[in-house]
Formats: C-alpha cells, sequence, structure tokens
C-alpha cells in the first residue's frame, strides 16, 4: 500500500483546498481587470530605480540565506523540511501581497489602524508611476516589490522556533493568517505615513519592529504552544547538521541585508551609504563580540557563535540603520550581542523553553534593543542629542508591539491548531519531518525502499 493510499481522509481534505485556493486565484489574475493608477507623484529618478530594483532583489536574498542558515543547524533528519519552510514562504506570502496584504499594509489608512483592502486588490491601482506619498521617486509597483520581500522573510523567521516539529500544512495556514493579522497592521502602523506609530514617532528604518520583534514574538509563542521535541525533554544534546551550511546561510544574509537596510532609504542617497556602513560595522561587531565573550567565559570561538552574532548585529541595527553614526553601530552591534548571547545561555540552562533556533532570543531580544538604542542614538531626536520623547516613544512602542505580537500569535496559533493540529505525531517527529511530511532527505536514506515506507505507513 502506497503512502498516498494510507492517508486519512481529513489529510486528503486539506491536501485539496490550497490548490482550490491557488486555481481561483489563479482565474481571478486572469479575468479581474485591475484600475490604472491612480494617485501620481513627480517625475521617476532612474537611478533611484537602479538601486532599489537591486535592493529588491538583494532582500529576496535573504530568505535562501535564512533556508541554509535554519537549514545547517537542524539534525540532519530535518534538514530538507526546514529550508522548504523559508523557500515556501516566498511562493506563498508572493500571492498573498499581491491580493491583499500590500493593500492591508499600505493603502487608504483606516484611522491609522490598517488599509482599505480594496486600495490595491489583486494589485489594482499599482502602476509604474510614483506615489508622492508611499514612493517619491521610483514606480509604485517597484516600492510594493520591495515591501514584498519584507513580508516574505518575517513568517520565514519564525520556523526556527518550532522546527522539527510543526506540521507543514499547519505551517502555511499560520503563515497567512500571521501575515494578514499581525505583520500588515504593524506595517501600516509603523511605515504607512498615516500610522498611528508613525505619528506618534517610532522610528524604524527597515523593520526591526515590524520584522523582528514580531517574529521574535511570534516564535515564542509558537515554541510554547507546541511544546518541547521529545529529544528536548530528554536532554539530548542538539547537534547541527551542517556548519558550512550555517556559515554560506550567514554570508547571504549579511549580503542581502544591505539591501534590507540601505534599500530602506528608497533612494540611491547618502542616507542610503550611512545605512549600508552602518549595516556592516554593527554585523562585524557583534560577530567578534559573541565569540570574545564566549572565550572569556572559558568556550572555544565557534563558527556557529560567530555566524549567530553576525546575524544578531544585523537584526539590531536594522531599525537604527538610518539615523545613527557609523561609531554607534559598533557599540549597538555589540550590546546586542552579549545581550542575546546571555539570554540564549539563559535559555539553554535555566528554562524549559524549547525554541529550537533561538529565535527569540537573537531576532525578538535584537530587535528590543536595536529599537531602544535608536530611540537612545537616533541623531536629532534621540536621547544623546537631548531629547527624551523618541526614546519614551519607543520604550512605550516596545511594550505595545511585544503585546500585540505574542498574544496575536498565540491565539493564531490556537486557531490553526483547531482547523489542522500544529504538531505532527511522536513518531512522524522520530522519523524526522523530511520522511514524514515529504517523503524526502538529504542524504544517506532512500525514502521510496520498503523499510522507509513501512516507517512512514506507522505514521499515516
Amino acid at each position: 500500500m502506497t503512502l498516498a493510499q494510507e492517508r486519512s481522509t481529513t489529510e486528503r481534505i486539506w491536501a485539496t483546498l490550497p490548490f482550490i485556493l491557488i486555481a481561483a486565484v489563479s482565474l481571478a489574475g486572469a479575468f479581474y481587470r485591475p484600475a490604472a493608477q491612480a494617485v501620481t507623484g513627480g517625475p521617476v529618478n532612474t537611478g533611484d530605480v537602479a538601486w532599489m530594483l537591486t535592493a529588491t532583489g538583494l532582500v529576496l536574498l535573504m530568505t535562501p540565506g535564512l533556508s541554509f542558515f535554519y537549514g545547517g543547524m537542524v539534525r540532519t533528519k530535518n534538514v530538507v523540511s526546514t529550508m522548504l519552510q523559508s523557500f515556501v514562504a516566498m511562493a506563498v506570502i508572493s500571492i498573498l501581497w499581491i491580493v491583499v496584504g500590500f493593500s492591508l499594509a499600505f493603502g487608504d489608512s483606516v484611522n491609522g489602524l490598517i488599509g482599505n483592502p480594496l486600495t490595491f486588490f489583486m494589485f489594482t491601482r499599482v502602476g509604474a508611476q510614483t506615489h508622492p506619498n508611499l514612493a517619491p521617486t521610483i514606480p509604485l509597483v517597484l516600492f510594493a516589490l520591495f515591501q514584498l520581500k519584507f513580508a516574505i522573510i518575517t513568517p520565514a523567521l519564525i520556523t526556527g522556533s518550532f522546527a522539527e516539529r510543526v506540521r507543514f500544512t499547519s505551517y502555511l495556514l499560520f503563515m497567512c493568517l500571521f501575515s494578514v493579522f499581525i505583520y500588515s497592521p504593524l506595517a501600516h502602523w509603523t511605515w504607512h505615513p498615516d500610522g498611528f506609530l508613525h505619528k506618534l514617532g517610532v522610528l524604524d528604518f527597515a523593520g526591526g519592529t515590524v520584522v523582528h520583534m514580531s517574529a521574535g514574538f511570534a516564535a515564542l509563542a509558537g515554541a510554547l504552544t507546541l511544546g518541547r521535541r521529545e529529544v528536548h525533554r530528554m536532554g539530548e544534546m542538539h547537534t547541527p547538521a551542517n556548519i558550512p551550511f550555517v556559515i554560506l546561510g550567514t554570508g547571504m544574509l549579511w549580503f542581502g541585508w544591505f539591501g534590507f537596510n540601505a534599500g530602506s532609504a528608497l533612494s540611491a542617497s547618502g542616507q542610503a551609504a550611512m545605512a549600508f556602513a552602518a549595516t556592516n560595522t554593527a554585523s562585524a561587531s557583534a560577530a567578534l563580540a559573541w565569540i570574545f565573550f564566549d572565550g572569556m567565559r572559558g568556550n572555544k570561538p565557534s563558527a556557529l557563535g560567530a555566524c549567530v552574532g553576525a546575524v544578531v548585529g544585523l537584526v539590531a541595527i536594522t531599525p537604527a540603520a538610518g539615523y545613527v553614526s557609523i561609531g554607534e553601530s559598533i557599540l549597538i552591534g555589540t550590546c546586542a550581542s552579549v545581550i542575546s548571547n546571555l539570554c540564549v545561555h539563559w535559555k539553554n540552562k535555566a528554562s524549559t523553553l524549547d525554541d529550537t533556533l533561538d529565535v527569540f532570543p537573537c531576532h525578538g531580544v535584537g530587535g528590543m534593543v536595536g529599537m531602544l538604542m535608536t530611540g537612545l542614538f537616533a541623531k536629532n531626536v534621540g536621547l544623546t542629542s537631548g531629547h527624551a520623547r523618541t526614546f519614551l516613544v519607543h520604550c512605550g512602542a516596545l511594550i505595545f508591539v511585544a503585546v500585540f505580537s505574542f498574544v496575536g500569535s498565540w491565539v493564531l496559533y490556537r486557531l490553526t491548531d483547531l482547523i489542522i493540529p500544529l504538531r505532527v505525531s511522536s513518531e512522524q517527529e522520530e522519523i524526522g519531518l523530511d520522511l514524514s511530511q515529504h517523503g524526502e532527505v538529504m542524504q544517506g536514506r532512500d525514502p521510496y525502499t520498503p523499510a522507509a515506507q513501512a516507517s512512514l505507513a506507522k505514521t499515516a
């Protein structure tokens, strides 16, 4: 009996619905006639367009980079599934963003809380002309695609927290719900000219709040909701499958992050150049701080530690990149690295939290450090410039965003679990998600041998 024959009726239904949805969207795309862009601005700046096309490609590269970064950290039997979770985010969120995501994030504001879902539905009124508020010198469609790449990587970041135990179809559903109900509102509040956090004076240059804090607190909620892996309960040491994958992924992330941060200037400008420099410097200082701090405590300087430290520095400088000096970026990277290092150590030694790949200690905590450091050092408006308001606003916004992201994500996890169980069975977890969820393996085992099919049949 084949694996397909062993699948339950419920699984077959849930396997059919996604195809029906993509078929419906495909038909809508073929027959829906979008309106021409209604609001236009001044002339297009070709230099800005060239840079933003490049930056958009760089940000997209970060998601494959994340797949190698995470894929190398999990155990060998979960590499394919972990990497696929990042890759599939590129496809799912791309379609969702065109249908409704961009409208919710950047559509006409409804009381500063959310965008009108009809403003850019199916990318209607998204054209090649500039927009006076959103894209003053580049085509609106380019701005929408640049923002899409941020929307893609945010749910992909979350996957590290529940790696090795989440059901693939459940992840797909949660990712869509998170993008609509958590990410899009946060993007609207923070980056839309009429968003209420933006009007309060919250500064988030490239996504410390919108991307990293939301992903970090969603990761914390996910780790708590799905519970501990069996190997974690038994106290088994976690052995990464492929450290060179982690190094490769870190390099791709570091490279792509230049588009992430410098691209958020939305122009080929001096601010973009300064953000570029601050990004590189903070990552460098954080990588060194991590391994030197480990060495001070008697540990060997590890490749894994250097890579994690580098990413923490990139996370922390993200909200501040366009507002701080290069010297201040060194301090931001170092502080974030040490604080995240301590949080990872505490999580591993003094708690039972099973955040598999330390998403909350690195992205959640790193995002919070970056947000506070932005309020501290932001040029002309920060605490070091003699102005307390921005710092106090950031403190309040940090608490608000943390509660919203954690509670909102917890509710979405519970809703997802009611529709499709979030966690795989203990048997599926034991044989690995590569084989149980996808019928594929990284190396060493043929998924189509009788022994593998027998193992899979037990989990059906």
